[in-house]
């Protein structure tokens, strides 16, 4: 596997990885296959996950390599909650609301007890991270996202767009390039697959009037 963190080519002065491109490459698709709200994104999504623990894990970075095990843990709820909504809108994929306010106070929460928890974590473990604070608000807000995608949340893409603030400059700084270069692509995916997911959100909760075709 020590393929993996050879260096595929050069650009702009930085080494791209063949992990770090394949990797993020997968995982770009897993969120475009989100933004159709098709099932596929999460095997996606998985491999994604199994390619970057592969890299993560025989580099010796075990902070990095264990957020991909919670990445694959959670493709795998979401993979088993998109199974059971299937049908739930007229195209015959998932359907998506708008979360409650009690449902956001919840995600906020988490995220913030959450990064605190890793943050801590990093910081007792020194080897599990470089950069504690930032790496344990990405790690959660990872987690946060997939989950508000497995729930058909909206939310979903501002979680993405939180984590693509920070997660941009960090990767350029640790000298996984093509990691930024690519989360740059997410925010672009991510603001198409929020208005799609904000439009169709709005029309599967707007009532039927009486005698108008459904």
């Amino acid at each position: 596997m020590n393929w993996l963190n050879s260096q595929a080519f050069t650009l702009f002065d930085q080494q791209i990885k063949w992990s770090d491109m394949i990797g993020n490459v997968i995982g770009l698709i897993g969120l475009a296959f989100g933004w159709r709200r098709s099932i596929w994104s999460w095997p996606t999504q998985f491999l994604s996950g199994l390619i970057l623990f592969a890299a993560f894990a025989t580099a010796h970075l075990s902070g990095s390599a264990g957020k991909q095990v919670v990445v694959m843990v959670v493709a795998g709820y979401g993979w088993w909650q998109w199974n059971r909504g299937r049908g739930g809108a007229e195209d015959g994929h998932i359907a998506v609301r708008f979360a409650t306010w009690r449902e956001r106070a919840a995600l906020a929460a988490f995220a913030a007890v959450g990064t605190v928890a890793v943050a801590a974590l990093f910081k007792a473990y020194p080897s599990l991270s470089w950069d504690p604070w930032p790496d344990a608000y990405i790690f959660v807000g990872t987690v946060v996202a997939m989950y508000a995608q497995a729930r058909g949340m909206v939310e979903f893409w501002f979680a993405w767009l939180l984590v693509d603030a920070v997660g941009v400059p960090l990767n350029f700084a640790n000298g996984f390039a093509f990691s930024g270069f690519v989360y740059v692509l997410y925010g672009a995916l991510v603001l198409w697959g929020l208005r799609d997911w904000w439009l169709r959100s709005r029309r599967s909760t707007r009532p039927v009037l009486e005698g108008a075709t459904a």
